[in-house]
């Protein structure tokens, strides 16, 4: 047999296949040519707002009471009123005799020293017959005394003074208006903004103590 005619019997192997040209890299930017502008941020997505509260009662205090009602909203599910100082005790009389807010289950307060008016005083609260939880919120001068709720619900006694003890707020009408947390000596109210965060009462430690403050 021919040799020619023995190749064909041999199994013909493929063609080895063509390897990918290598990616060329990126050129480099000239000298002094701008950079790509950067994608713009995404816009930050709006925060949940106050809407206003109607309500047969909300209604029924702006008749009483006019322009002494500031403002009625909900907040995240939270009911508010802010009235003017001059009739907070009276609108707290009201809610706890006409309303049946008979609990109140908080006094506290809010600083904004760069405001006039800046503290805002809160009282927070609960009918146990309704089942509902309202805030009530006056704005204070600094120095500006505070109507005491101590006769409405004898349970404020110690959320008064603590409230005096950090804020410094003075309520009317306490029985025995004193510090709480902190001792009577104590200079300064540590919830006020411009407290700071590791001031300590250095002369009534060294007085009291014998030691220098540890901050």
């Amino acid at each position: 047999m021919p040799d020619d005619a023995k190749g064909n019997d041999q199994p013909v192997s493929p063609a080895p296949s063509a390897k990918p040209a290598a990616e060329k890299p990126a050129a480099p930017s000239a000298p002094g040519a701008p950079a790509a502008a950067k994608p713009p941020m995404p816009a930050k997505p709006a925060g949940p707002v106050p809407e206003p509260w109607d309500a047969e009662m909300v209604r029924a205090l702006k008749q009483r009471y006019g322009s002494g009602i500031k403002e009625a909203s909900v907040y995240l599910g939270q009911k508010y009123v802010v009235v003017d100082s001059s009739i907070v005790l009276d609108i707290l009389r009201g809610m706890r005799d006409d309303h049946q807010f008979d609990y109140c289950v908080d006094v506290t307060a809010v600083h904004y020293p760069k405001r006039e008016q800046p503290f805002d005083l809160i009282w927070i609260l609960y009918s146990f017959h309704k089942n509902e939880r309202i805030r009530v919120k006056t704005l204070l001068a600094d120095g500006q005394p505070a109507p005491s709720v101590f006769e409405l619900w004898p349970t404020t006694d110690w959320l008064e003074r603590e409230c005096f003890d950090m804020f410094g707020i003075k309520f009317e009408g306490h029985p025995d208006l004193k510090r709480i947390l902190l001792p009577d000596e104590w200079k300064g109210h540590p919830l006020r903004k411009e407290y700071g965060i590791i001031q300590q009462d250095n002369e009534w430690v060294n007085i009291n103590l014998g030691i220098e403050s540890g901050q």
